[in-house]
């Protein structure tokens, strides 16, 4: 497969030319990459008005991971996250709908933010365990919050930060039997595309389908965030159009984006992922499953050593900490003593992120790290639930209100204003215009969380 932005870059460095144009380096090396950091100049094409170069590239990608369209966001999965509830409610209008859609309670801060700036209300669904700490819906239950009611869209989130695969497929079916869309968060499953049959059954046994990514199991619309697990600089993302999304998504996604996204794109980024076209293209799906088999593996051995794992993403270690005697945090800090560090570490999760490169000579580090820990009597859970949740305001209205800050201690009684509050990964303790009581406060002390914005 042909890298277009990289050899316009490249042509372009070797000419030595006089760099009369932003950025300030002129390609003079301070960090490194200086050289092949350009801006929009002749020839470099647009990002949001892609003729040239961009375009041949994002054609790439889209013929790659399977979609109608795929384009590019040098501002990760954020941007994406804003453009697709934009272009939601823009056909949702179409279709005579309020500005209103069905979600997983576990979305990413960015989906509260686009909401507070769009004027979006949002019904949330919370899934079986009704957890903070994690959000498994059953299509059964997006069916029945879909009865009688009309929505832009149906967004969820798959996979989560804890590594839980959602079951895309059946919801998607239940989606499109009520005529409403499905938006996807892909943001940690990028590499999903380029899993093989295996991991399919290991996941979803019973499942025909060829690869886990959401456009292949029905999905109308999705982001990833191709540097969590491809070989990807930071902020490199996709936004991909399915091939049944409504034809007015693909025709105003780039407006979408420019909405939301800044005017002085990332050259490395684009680059970057130009370049991870080409790997995919060229073998590099080999070692994604190589990577997912080597997980699977060491997940099955240190399971018979008392090690406890959740969810069932294949390129993610997500380690239930307190089951083996250890806090998240605690767990972090004694692999840290290896060599190891983690993705993400609570009071309750310590989670590990792997990618097709890591080496040989890491993975040995992360074994003898676990076969070296000792697994020790379980510790008390004592994990907070799901406050009461009683909405006051809008999220619009909350967000862009006058507020203080308080101690968590004092925000009982108090209307949040912040746009989302919660521990990373899962579900947020409360979201902008929700009433705070002691359990919310509760939770937030749970987690570490001392300061609270309140609307005054």
């Amino acid at each position: 497969m042909d890298t277009p932005i990289c050899d316009f870059v490249r042509q372009y460095e070797k000419k030595r030319g006089a760099r009369l144009h932003m950025p300030g380096h002129k390609g003079i090396t301070v960090t490194g990459p200086e050289a092949f950091d350009i801006t929009e100049i002749a020839g470099a094409d647009e990002l949001y008005s892609a003729k040239g170069i961009i375009r041949e590239s994002e054609d790439n990608a889209a013929a790659l991971f399977g979609s109608s369209r795929t384009f590019y966001s040098a501002e990760g999965s954020s941007l994406c996250i804003r453009a697709m509830l934009y272009l939601a409610l823009l056909s949702g209008r179409e279709k005579g709908l309020a500005p209103k859609v069905l979600a997983a309670r576990n979305v990413h801060k960015s989906f509260i933010s686009a909401a507070a700036l769009l004027d979006l209300d949002v019904d949330w669904l919370y899934g079986e365990e009704k957890s903070l700490l994690s959000c498994r819906l059953s299509p059964k239950e997006v069916q029945e919050a879909l009865a009688g009611q009309q929505y832009a869209a149906v967004y969820i989130t798959s996979p989560d930060y804890l590594g839980n695969l959602a079951d895309i497929a059946g919801i998607a079916k239940v989606c499109h039997a009520a005529g409403v869309p499905l938006l996807v968060d892909n943001a940690h499953g990028a590499y999903l595309k380029f899993t093989d049959k295996e991991a399919v059954r290991r996941a979803f046994p019973g499942c025909s389908a060829p690869d886990l990514h959401p456009l292949t199991l029905g999905a109308d619309m999705c982001c990833d965030s191709a540097h969590k697990t491809l070989p990807a600089l930071t902020g490199a993302a996709y936004l991909h159009i399915g091939e049944n999304a409504p034809a007015l998504w693909e025709k105003e996604a780039e407006n979408a984006l420019a909405l939301f996204g800044s005017t002085s794109p990332s050259y490395l980024i684009l680059q970057s992922l130009d370049a991870v076209n080409a790997l995919l293209a060229d073998g590099y799906p080999d070692r994604i499953n190589k990577t997912v088999r080597k997980t699977a593996c060491f997940k099955e051995r240190f399971a018979e050593n008392g090690w406890v794992f959740a969810g069932n993403e294949p390129m993610k270690i997500t380690l239930e900490a307190k089951k083996a005697g250890y806090t998240g945090l605690q767990l972090a800090d004694a692999l840290r003593k290896y060599g190891v560090d983690c993705e993400f570490a609570g009071p309750d999760f310590c989670v590990l992120m792997p990618s097709a490169e890591t080496a040989d000579e890491d993975w040995a580090l992360l074994e003898k790290a676990f076969g070296e820990l000792s697994v020790k009597g379980p510790l008390p859970e004592g994990r907070p639930g799901i406050p009461p949740v009683r909405r006051m305001m809008r999220i619009r209205d909350a967000v862009f209100a006058p507020h203080e800050e308080l101690p968590a201690e004092e925000c009982a009684g108090r209307i949040f204003a912040d746009a989302y509050m919660g521990c990373p990964p899962a579900v947020p303790v409360a979201i902008a215009g929700e009433l705070l009581d002691e359990e919310a406060a509760k939770a937030f002390r749970y987690y570490g969380i001392e300061k609270i914005k309140t609307v005054i």
